[in-house]
């Protein structure tokens, strides 16, 4: 027989098999021995109350063993000889949408302007160290896409947009921890990412599929506004009919490649604002009220939002335990993000706090018409750089000094390794969003006593939260309302938020795609 059973517990109990079985059979008030197994479904810890609790959903055998059953991958055909699909962009998008096209019968070629995810570490290696941006490696160009190397964050709130499970399990399948289908919000980690991507790639590759790596889309190929191929970086003219635009938020360049080629694009809401980064030891304390945390839970992460002026203020891309890195995609710039490892076991923590930003914001840009905001975004990053002294050091300021408009005579170690620069903020950012943050990390402490402190510094800028375009496609064939074979996907398309919506996104183009019109 088998039962289904939901309760909370504490984290001592949570983390041990034993102890989870004594409490389900005082539950259930049945003998410890009727219990063959139990497989736990689901888990999340719950913070609001004086003593931190853990919920658990258990599967319950009782008469019964429990098999675990390996994740299967799907029954991939070896689509060499099969019509092709072109995908512009190794991302999830990509990447997701080069698996689903296996499994119906296409064979995807994938076009990555960047490295695969070992050579790419070299690039990685040279923008922390020596400051050299290499503009098609990098941490958001090359296999895997912002993903590889941010952290593999898979929570989404995107259940509505379709199988959520059906990713986690073919992450699953290669190489990623079970714990991704338990966990309320599943975390993969940077350190082991690379692994996953390179066995992905490897499937895709022994199963018919194309990847080329170091090579750009520069220009599109359209007849009768249908798509007929693209044209690369080295002069080929690669033809098909159908062709998945999964580019990232970041490929400027091929939004104005569409707007060069007159094929539509718009401007879209989306944030700027910072990253701060605290010692995790204080997040804990604030969010598990104690002072120090226990060996049985995690490191905290938090979650804020408030309205200020009208407009959101919020913590975005929250990451416990981890890291700040350098994300700019160009010379002449300056972007940070944060990713962590698998263990999450960093000395801080960090989380991008970003300002809604609006369309009528960018009225000084409109000569750049769907650009505008794309321009709007440059402008800040290049002006963090010209700051950081044409160096890809961070400028930064403490967070008490922040909200006070005072420049930090000091700024404390940070986890951003090419270093920092004291900067009096408003310097960086816009008044606008200067001010609505300077009240938000105010209004934040009154929730969060203790937040406010100048053991935390700021950074600036967080500006790639997400694509401040929008490619706009049919509701119904995700096809471009324009040009017929172009499918606009994922982030960069503005149709994703993170790993698991942009993969579910790439397997839906691939499904539309793989349709005979």
């Amino acid at each position: 027989m088998q039962s289904e059973l939901t309760f909370q517990t504490d984290p001592q109990t949570a983390s041990s098999d034993e102890l989870i079985k004594e409490e389900i059979a005082t539950q259930m008030e049945i003998g410890l021995d009727e219990i063959n197994a139990v497989h736990v479904l689901k888990r999340s810890v719950d913070a609001r109350q004086r003593h931190v609790k853990i919920n658990l959903k258990v599967q319950v055998y009782i008469g019964e063993d429990f098999i675990e059953e390996d994740i299967q991958l799907p029954d991939y055909k070896n689509v060499s000889n099969e019509e092709p699909v072109i995908i512009i962009g190794a991302g999830p998008a990509g990447m997701f949408a080069a698996l689903r096209c296996i499994e119906l019968g296409k064979k995807p070629i994938i076009i990555e302007r960047g490295k695969d995810v070992k050579a790419r570490r070299r690039d990685l290696k040279a923008i922390n160290q020596d400051h050299i941006v290499n503009e098609d490696s990098n941490y958001c160009f090359g296999e895997g896409g912002a993903g590889t190397y941010s952290d593999g964050k898979l929570y989404t709130r995107s259940k509505k947009r379709g199988d959520v499970n059906r990713i986690l399990q073919l992450l699953g399948a290669f190489g990623a921890s079970r714990d991704i289908l338990v966990e309320a919000h599943p975390h993969i980690g940077t350190n082991k990412l690379p692994g996953i991507i390179t066995a992905i790639r490897e499937c895709i590759l022994a199963n018919g599929g194309e990847i080329r790596f170091n090579t750009r889309m520069t220009d599109v190929v359209i007849d009768s506004s249908a798509i007929k191929g693209v044209v690369l970086s080295d002069g080929e003219t690669l033809n098909a009919d159908k062709v998945i635009l999964a580019t990232g938020h970041s490929a400027r360049d091929v939004f104005e490649l569409l707007h060069q080629n007159d094929i539509l694009i718009e401007g879209k809401p989306f944030a700027i604002g910072v990253r701060v980064e605290h010692p995790q030891a204080l997040i804990d304390s604030l969010q598990y009220k104690c002072e120090v945390r226990g060996p049985y839970l995690p490191p905290s992460p938090y979650s804020v939002v408030k309205q200020v002026s009208g407009r959101g203020v919020y913590s975005f891309c929250m990451c416990p335990g981890g890291i700040i890195a350098p994300c700019a995609t160009a010379p002449g710039e300056v972007v940070t993000n944060g990713w962590s490892p698998s263990k999450r076991d960093q000395s801080t923590a960090n989380s991008g706090i970003v300002v809604e930003l609006k369309p009528e914001d960018f009225k000084a840009y409109k000569s750049f018409g769907p650009l505008a905001g794309v321009e709007f975004q440059k402008q800040i990053e290049q002006r963090a750089w010209q700051l950081a002294g044409g160096t890809q050091r961070v400028p930064a300021q403490r967070l008490v000094d922040f909200t006070e408009g005072k420049k930090s005579d000091v700024i404390p170690e940070s986890s951003y390794v090419p270093g920092t620069t004291s900067v009096e903020m408003k310097q960086v950012l816009p008044e606008f969003i200067y001010r609505a943050l300077q009240q938000g990390f105010k209004e934040f402490d009154a929730s969060m006593k203790g937040y406010l402190t100048n053991e935390a510094v700021v950074h600036a800028p967080e500006s790639r939260t997400s694509s401040p375009v929008r490619i706009p496609r049919d509701r119904d064939t995700l096809e471009h309302v324009q040009i017929k074979g172009l499918y606009p996907c994922g982030e960069g398309a503005g149709y994703a938020g993170g790993i698991i919506s942009a993969a579910i996104d790439g397997e839906k183009c691939a499904e539309m795609a793989s349709v005979k019109r």
